[in-house]
């Protein structure tokens, strides 16, 4: 009889604990990235009255089985499920959310063990760090050391450990918030010369004046032309030549020469043996005053053709100098990027924010403030990868994971447990009723 008592307060506090997890799934049902518990009960263990017994073939006795009684439950597990939650559009750039089963790295302080969050509530503080809502600085690399592929994406070394993200300054404090002005190193034009133009000298007033912008390395901007004219068509068959010239403007400068063009209207240059005068190189002198030093353009000029009926149509298309320019925005893409978009049209990347990959992620526990830290048996955190490696998945700008609390299942669990505290409950006052009559037996 006492056994069956002290089941049923061992009954009571399970439920009890239970309760406690529901209560708490419920309380948090709208908390950003929250990841709902579950509880599950095993039974203690069984006090055995009669140990099992083979058969005898020699008597003919039947075999039988063990009796036991079960002397109460306790808490088997509180897991954490570990489903993504619902996404919510909320358009703040700063707000993120993971497409995938990674983590983001935060930490509160230098003294302080990295910490792993699903709540991409983040903001940036005055001096530009990336922040979750409680201060925490979200970690990432931030030197890209001016690598660029191909396709005009930026490389960052994602095998260097991880630092807090700063969209305003780099690791060498160096200012993001201005980006530092280029010389003009590169012009390439396009278009066409018409070849209906008369052939006429090189003092005579060009056919053609094509105006474009050129920069020196403190980013002051200088407006030249290229004058073009036709000044001879010789020889069969025929080869058209056509003489150019620079006019610098403010800046000093000397630069003539000729390009030609065959019968079907297509520059002569042969790539074996370039042509100087088809990509000069041309240095221009900014004034004494002005404080920066001469610089080199070399001008592309293998796209133009000659054709007559469409006029002349030379343009520059691509001129790599630029000034110097002021943050205005910035983006995150779906690998973690920042890139910051400057006053002057540049893009530059501001820093790559990490994700934390785990073997057993329910094996976390809970840091609070929506946070997570690591344990023997969740693996070891070494370093971040970048977002769409592996299982991390992809980060998703302008979007919160809400919690993945199903309220539904909540309440019909607080609805069980409840009847369960109930039962175990009434064990407990018909065991004080048979206690009451035990000692009325005495009277």
């Amino acid at each position: 009889m006492m056994s069956s008592l002290y089941s049923s307060v061992s009954g009571l506090r399970a439920h009890q604990t239970k309760m406690d997890v529901i209560g708490n799934n419920i309380a948090n049902v709208n908390t950003v990235g929250f990841r709902s518990s579950r509880v599950t009960f095993q039974e203690i263990f069984s006090q055995t009255l009669r140990a099992a017994t083979a058969p005898d073939p020699v008597t003919g006795r039947g075999g039988s089985n063990p009796m036991q009684v079960g002397l109460g439950i306790n808490v088997g597990s509180i897991d954490t499920n570990t489903n993504r939650g619902s996404l919510q559009r909320t358009d703040n750039i700063t707000d993120l959310a993971i497409n995938g089963n990674g983590f983001f790295i935060v930490k509160g302080s230098n003294a302080d063990e990295f910490r792993f969050t699903r709540a991409g509530n983040f903001h940036v503080d005055e001096m530009g760090n990336l922040v979750t809502s409680d201060g925490m600085l979200v970690y990432g690399w931030l030197d890209y050391g001016g690598r660029m592929q191909d396709d005009g994406t930026f490389v960052f070394d994602v095998n260097k450990p991880v630092e807090p993200i700063n969209i305003y300054y780099d690791s060498y404090n160096n200012n993001k918030k201005v980006t530092a002005a280029k010389a003009t190193e590169n012009i390439s034009l396009s278009g066409n010369l018409n070849a209906a133009s008369e052939v006429i000298d090189t003092d005579d007033d060009p056919q053609l004046i094509v105006p474009m912008l050129v920069y020196d390395s403190l980013g002051n901007e200088y407006e030249i032309t290229m004058e073009f004219r036709k000044t001879q068509v010789s020889g069969t068959p025929p080869v058209t030549t056509w003489t150019w010239n620079i006019n610098g403007g403010s800046l000093a400068t000397t630069a003539t020469g000729t390009i030609r063009f065959d019968a079907e209207g297509k520059i002569i240059y042969d790539p074996d043996n370039p042509d100087p005068e088809v990509t000069p190189s041309v240095t221009f002198q900014p004034g004494d005053t002005v404080g920066s030093a001469s610089f080199q353009v070399t001008f592309d000029l293998r796209k133009l053709t000659m054709y007559s009926g469409i006029g002349n149509s030379v343009k520059p298309i691509s001129n790599d100098g630029y000034p110097s320019g002021v943050l205005l925005s910035y983006s995150i893409g779906s690998d973690g990027m920042i890139i910051g978009v400057y006053s002057n049209g540049k893009q530059m990347p501001l820093g790559l924010i990490a994700l934390a990959e785990f073997d057993n992620p329910a094996g976390l526990a809970r840091g609070g403030s929506n946070t997570f830290v690591q344990t023997t048996n969740s693996g070891i955190f070494i370093n971040g990868v970048k977002a769409g490696t592996g299982s991390a998945g992809t980060i998703l700008s302008g979007t919160l994971e809400m919690s993945n609390v199903d309220l539904a299942n909540q309440f019909t669990e607080m609805i069980v447990t409840q009847r369960g505290f109930q039962a175990n409950s009434r064990i407990l006052t018909t065991i004080d009723e048979m206690l009451q009559e035990v000692t009325n037996i005495k009277r």
